[in-house]
């Protein structure tokens, strides 16, 4: 059984600022992490990029690929998914 892909867009369900990152992500910090629910009613947790200021519960976004992190030991550039703004 294969799952269909998430939809890529939606809106800022809520969010919040994390200070205090965990490991590997302390550099980051401060950043906006947030509840994306997306087009077809999914809810995903997800780091917000782009954004000047503070996000917006309500806020459209849509699904990116950005760096995450580098593996140190390794050097290996981790990418994942992050929500920026909605380009209109």
């Amino acid at each position: 059984m294969t799952a269909p892909p998430l939809p890529v867009r939606g809106i800022i369900y809520s969010y919040t600022v994390v200070h205090e990152a965990p490991g590997g992500y302390e550099s980051q910090a401060p950043y906006q992490l947030a509840l994306v629910q997306l087009e077809g009613g999914e809810l995903i947790c997800a780091q917000l990029t782009d954004y000047v200021g503070e996000a917006r519960i309500g806020d459209p976004v849509e699904m990116v690929t950005r760096k995450l992190t580098t593996d140190g030991e390794r050097g290996m550039i981790v990418y994942g998914y992050k929500f920026r703004p909605l380009l209109t």
